[in-house]
């Protein structure tokens, strides 16, 4: 397990796919919700665009945008939430989330997932307690790639975000994190690798609106 390096003080995890072993249900629930619309999923895209919410997916689906979103979304959530209790942890992440507490370091979550689906599944892992902060994509502007969710994380944390190190298993994941200043440690296959990318400064994104909220439903 990679060593938490010298002088971070907070630790940031994403949810899905990182925390928890979520990803394979959330392709299925939004294959089944699209099926009922006469749509197809490609496996291959869909991971190649895992770190997206599903408002984000829909929009960058071919075709998505002309389909009804909020019944889809609506359709993929309830199948989650009644399945929620299934969820797995990511078992060296929670390793590493349990080392960070007994060090004395917060923790908080940066989701591009709703708050409807991130509560019940941090609940249903036990979770809840472990952070001081939640950030999911209802609270931002901007979703991830763009380093919103991590730097509203960092301050509600009250700390620096080059002195907090992000956890994230997706490709626009580590790219929010590195994006917002923060060391990054990846999820790759159910195990932790140092990010090879040193952090990077905010250049490419547009800050957060002064309320740090998005306009739009996850």
């Amino acid at each position: 397990m990679p060593a938490i390096p010298a002088g971070i003080k907070a630790l940031v995890f994403d949810f899905d796919g990182t925390l928890a072993d979520t990803t394979p249900s959330h392709e299925q629930a939004l294959r089944a919700a699209l099926k009922a619309h006469g749509v197809g999923l490609d496996h291959d895209w869909y991971r190649g665009h895992v770190g997206l919410s599903i408002h984000d997916l829909l929009d960058a689906l071919p075709g998505g945008r002309h389909l009804p979103h909020e019944e889809i979304i609506a359709q993929s959530r309830a199948h989650l939430l009644a399945t929620v209790h299934s969820i797995t942890p990511v078992a060296c992440v929670v390793a590493l989330l349990r080392r960070a507490r007994r060090a004395g370091l917060p923790c908080a979550v940066a989701s591009g997932a709703s708050r409807l689906l991130v509560h019940p599944g941090m609940h249903a892992l036990g979770l809840t307690r472990e952070f001081a902060a939640v950030v999911v994509r209802e609270d931002v502007t901007k979703g991830k790639p763009a380093p919103d969710v991590y730097l509203l994380a960092a301050r509600r944390l009250e700390v620096p975000p080059d002195r907090c190190l992000a956890v994230d298993d997706a490709r626009d994941g580590v790219a929010s994190a590195r994006t917002a200043g923060m060391h990054v440690i990846m999820v790759i296959d159910g195990h932790l690798a140092d990010d090879a990318e040193p952090a990077t400064t905010i250049r490419r994104f547009r800050p957060m609106t002064a309320r740090g909220r998005r306009t739009r439903g996850a």
